[in-house]
């Protein structure tokens, strides 16, 4: 799921407008007893404030007897200012959020268990892979309805000169045919410099552990206890293995990359500096409005791992979710308010406005998003194959992460550190941070 923090235009405003009322406290009814509830949007693109707008107005004039109140927020601070106002008894009543801020939440007892509220058409309308990544401990916490699997952007025209074949969902690479084909892109000292592939880590354990997937491994493992054991075998180190090859071997990707955001990287992808850049799906908007005349760009779906189940197709991945606070006082209500969010043209609308896909069934199915135009459909065939990341429903995650994980891979990437050392600093500390946090 991303954050990004760049916000322009009309969305811009309101979301900082917006921004400030989040703590103005639950639902609360009018002079004639009509409920309303607050429904905090993150939303922040100008399509996809306008898309969640307009549900909430088709609401509200459907729904006389319980009305909606629009509350804009931003990704920016929502995990702490959300944290504020469940503490302080001041939560909206649905909340929008992601997947991994779910843990915490639910087992703090601020979200409402969602298991006997939604009505039968939601669940079944989402298959079973996206509900995993809003249950755990036994409880459903949010309803996973936009989700992103990561691509390639690639430069068509300088894979075209090198008389390189275009993958497609159906016969994508695998990860040996993408480390050789960044190579044969890549050239070397000059003026035209040029890498085949740049790596954007700047969030590098997400990246780590949802690709992972793709070779067999997830890094993250569930004990029978319930509790979380880090481990890194050679299936679980095989992608980062192969980003520190490409990076310190074959010089194919740069190492000033790695500490960039997808977006830090447009300008040399732009200017023909990197061939291809493995992405989210929702980048392709960006390139779209920010790439030169005439420059010929293309979506491909990600290299896959030999060998790996589903085909090495898996990606782990963390959601954008609805969820009800506990304290709300009309949890039905509010669950069918998320109901009727998540029918299948809602989720439609609400996926195009963010570039992204949609959790459910018949909305991945849907023409407007399986178009050849734009990578949409390379994009919803990828997206089929997503399941929850490693690092959800992972008490002390967060910790883990920026703790130990984050400078590991860091120091690794840059060739600070070998994989012996990586394995001890992930395993061996990483396994003393969850241990604090068994239940």
């Amino acid at each position: 799921m991303r954050r990004r923090s760049l916000l322009t235009g009309a969305a811009a405003t309101a979301a900082a407008a917006g921004s400030t009322t989040l703590l103005s406290g639950c639902g609360s009814s009018d002079a004639s007893g009509v409920p309303t509830l607050d429904f905090l949007s993150l939303a922040w693109q100008e399509e996809s404030v306008a898309a969640n707008k307009a549900l909430v107005a088709q609401w509200n004039t459907a729904h006389p007897e319980v009305q909606v109140r629009y509350v804009q927020g931003s990704w920016d601070d929502v995990h702490d200012q959300l944290l504020t106002s469940f503490e302080g008894g001041a939560a909206p009543d649905i909340i929008h959020d992601e997947g991994n801020d779910l843990t915490d939440f639910g087992s703090g007892g601020y979200l409402a268990d969602l298991t006997g509220l939604l009505p039968a058409a939601v669940r079944g309308r989402i298959p079973s892979a996206a509900w995993d990544m809003g249950r755990f401990g036994g409880g459903l916490y949010g309803v996973p309805f936009l989700q992103e699997p990561r691509v390639l952007i690639a430069n068509r025209g300088l894979l075209g000169e090198a008389g390189i074949d275009l993958p497609d969902a159906e016969q994508p690479w695998t990860w040996a045919q993408f480390e050789d084909i960044a190579k044969e892109l890549s050239r070397s000292g000059g003026k035209d410099e040029r890498y085949g592939v740049a790596w954007p880590m700047s969030s590098p354990v997400s990246v780590t552990l949802n690709l992972s997937l793709t070779t067999g491994g997830r890094i993250l493992y569930r004990k029978d206890d319930g509790g979380t054991e880090v481990r890194l075998e050679q299936a679980d180190s095989a992608f980062a293995e192969m980003v520190r090859r490409q990076v310190g071997t074959d010089r194919s990707a740069p190492a000033s990359a790695l500490g960039m955001s997808g977006g830090d990287t447009l300008p040399g992808f732009f200017a023909g500096r990197y061939a291809m850049l493995p992405l989210n799906l929702s980048y392709r908007q960006q390139v779209q409005q920010q790439a030169p005349a005439r420059f010929d760009w293309v979506t491909l779906p990600l290299p896959v791992g030999a060998g790996a189940p589903d085909g090495g197709r898996a990606q782990g991945v963390s959601p954008q979710t609805l969820s009800v606070s506990k304290d709300c006082r009309h949890q039905a209500q509010a669950a069918a308010f998320i109901g009727f969010m998540t029918q299948t043209d809602h989720l439609v609308e609400l996926a195009r406005g963010d570039w992204m896909a949609p959790t459910g069934t018949d909305a991945l199915r849907d023409p407007s998003l399986t178009t050849g135009k734009l990578g949409w459909s390379t994009g919803m065939s990828v997206a089929a194959h997503l399941v929850a990341s490693p690092a959800l429903g992972r008490r002390g995650y967060p910790e883990w992460s920026d703790k130990v994980a984050t400078p590991a891979l860091q120091q690794y990437f840059s060739g600070a550190i070998g994989l012996d050392s990586l394995r001890k600093k992930l395993v061996r500390d990483g396994n003393r941070v969850f241990d604090r946090y068994r239940s």
